[in-house]
């Protein structure tokens, strides 16, 4: 894992991730849940602590928690009280209700989803902002998105990949997505392996992505590297099969992305 300028918690989760990284054999994702507890590793805020142990939470949330790591997650996105945040692709609410307990009354958690996802999680997704003051919510093509300015992050959890799948211009969406967010502010990427070399071949397959893709994208607009994780690697996929395969649903080998838009 790449880290740079690391605040004295960064940098205990830093050495967290790269000498923990846990490899789960290919089982089922609720299963290993149910028998491996999560623990939220020291030094993580107080704030995303409380964000994910909120008894709001629904138990089918917290118990995809062991194999998503959510405080990890959260930390190295530097989320904090008061920041303004997008989330791209909310419509499956895991990130959405920790994000907007962490933000408070004083922040504000965008979400955006592709019109697509209206059958699926429009009345869901309605009744969640209805619930939570500091939440927006919109059904929007990408490719005309007008997105908030002077954002602190912006998330695209799960989803990089299937921007191309649904023919949105990756490299404008980029560039908008620089311009929206204030010196400083960061880009989090979380996303399904493919193999090394592989480019989008296997986006619309598999639903997987080269890293080193979304990273030559993503530094396109301007962006900066500053974190490369391997928080979520795990050895055991061999980026053969689609992500919804039996067995390996919730346990791909991933690649955590923190970017920021430069101060200067």
């Amino acid at each position: 894992m790449k880290a740079i300028n690391a605040t004295p918690w960064f940098a205990v989760l830093a050495c967290t991730t790269l000498c923990a990284v846990a490899t789960p054999t290919l089982a089922d994702d609720a299963t290993t849940a149910a028998t491996v507890p999560y623990v939220v590793p020291r030094g993580v805020p107080d704030y995303i602590k409380a964000a994910i142990a909120d008894p709001t939470r629904p138990a089918e949330q917290r118990a995809r928690d062991v194999n998503r790591k959510p405080a990890e997650l959260l930390a190295l996105s530097h989320i904090k009280p008061g920041d303004k945040v997008v989330e791209f692709a909310s419509f499956g609410q895991y990130m959405t209700p920790m994000l907007c307990d962490i933000v408070g009354p004083k922040g504000k958690v965008y979400m955006f989803d592709l019109p697509y996802t209206e059958k699926r999680a429009g009345e869901a997704s309605r009744k969640f902002v209805a619930a939570h003051p500091n939440a927006q919510y919109q059904l929007v093509n990408y490719n005309d998105i007008q997105l908030p300015q002077h954002l602190d992050v912006i998330y695209m959890v799960m989803y990089y990949h299937d921007l191309s799948i649904n023919h949105i211009d990756v490299a404008k969406l980029n560039e908008k997505i620089f311009k929206a967010l204030k010196p400083g502010g960061v880009y989090f990427i979380v996303d399904h392996n493919a193999a090394p070399g592989s480019g989008r071949r296997d986006t619309n397959k598999l639903h997987r992505i080269d890293p080193a893709t979304i990273e030559s994208e993503v530094k396109a607009a301007g962006f900066r590297l500053i974190v490369e994780s391997n928080l979520l690697a795990r050895p055991s996929d061999d980026h053969t099969q689609i992500v919804f395969a039996p067995g390996l649903r919730g346990l791909t080998d991933q690649t955590v992305f923190t970017f920021e838009k430069p101060r200067n």
